[in-house]
C-alpha cells in the first residue's frame, strides 16, 4: 500500500502551515511567540514568593508555563491571559485535563483592558514597549506592595528589588510612586 505523493506534500504543507501560524501570527497579535525557560519560570514565582492566598496575573499566557506551575505547585489562583486564538486553546485544554482546574482562569483578550486591582503578583515575559505601557495600568491599579516579576525586560522607572543574573528576571514591588530604575542583586 503506497501513500500518493500529493497527500505526504499536503500533510507536510499543513503541518509547516500550522507551526508557522503558532509561531509568528503573535506578531500580528503584538508579540512574538518564545516560551519561558522552566528555570525563568521557578525564578518568577520563587522571587516573587507566590503562595496560596496570592492572585497571579501571567500576561500573555502562551501555553501555560507559569500558570499551571503557580496553580499546581504554588497553589495560587492564577489568572492566565492571551490574545493568540490557537495558545489559548491550548490553554483551555490544559486546565480541563489538569489538576487544580478552579485555580485557574483564562481569558482570551487584550491584557491592556485588564482590572489589575485583584492582583498580588503580575508575570510578564513581554517586550520593553509592552512593559512601557503596562507601567501606568500598574501603578494606578496594583495594590500597594503587589509583586510584579518580569523575564527579560525592566519596567522603566520602577526600582527592582532583585534580579537573578541567571535567568534574567527582574522583581518589583509595586511602589507608591515612580523611582529611579536600579538593579540589587537577589544575592543581596
Amino acid at each position: 500500500m503506497s501513500v500518493d505523493p500529493i497527500v505526504i506534500l499536503a500533510v507536510v504543507l499543513v503541518a509547516i502551515a500550522v507551526v508557522a501560524y503558532f509561531v509568528f501570527a503573535s506578531f500580528a497579535f503584538g508579540a512574538g511567540y518564545q516560551p519561558t525557560p522552566r528555570r525563568s519560570v521557578e525564578a518568577m514565582l520563587r522571587l516573587a514568593e507566590v503562595g496560596p492566598n496570592d492572585t497571579v496575573y501571567d500576561l500573555g499566557a502562551g501555553t501555560g508555563a507559569i500558570v499551571f506551575r503557580a496553580a499546581r505547585v504554588y497553589r495560587a489562583h492564577v489568572l492566565g491571559v492571551e490574545v493568540e486564538p490557537i495558545r489559548f486553546l491550548i490553554l483551555k485544554l490544559r486546565r480541563a485535563m489538569g489538576p487544580f482546574p478552579d485555580r485557574v482562569e483564562l481569558r482570551w483578550g487584550n491584557f491592556f483592558a485588564l482590572d489589575f486591582r485583584p492582583a498580588t503578583v503580575v508575570t510578564a515575559f513581554l517586550w520593553p514597549g509592552a512593559m512601557e505601557r503596562l507601567r501606568p495600568k500598574f501603578e494606578a491599579e496594583l495594590p500597594r506592595g503587589a509583586r510584579v516579576v518580569s523575564h527579560c525586560h525592566e519596567i522603566v522607572g520602577w526600582r527592582a528589588q532583585a534580579y537573578d543574573p541567571e535567568t534574567d528576571v527582574y522583581l518589583y514591588r509595586r511602589p507608591s510612586t515612580a523611582a529611579p530604575s536600579t538593579v540589587t542583586s537577589g544575592d543581596d
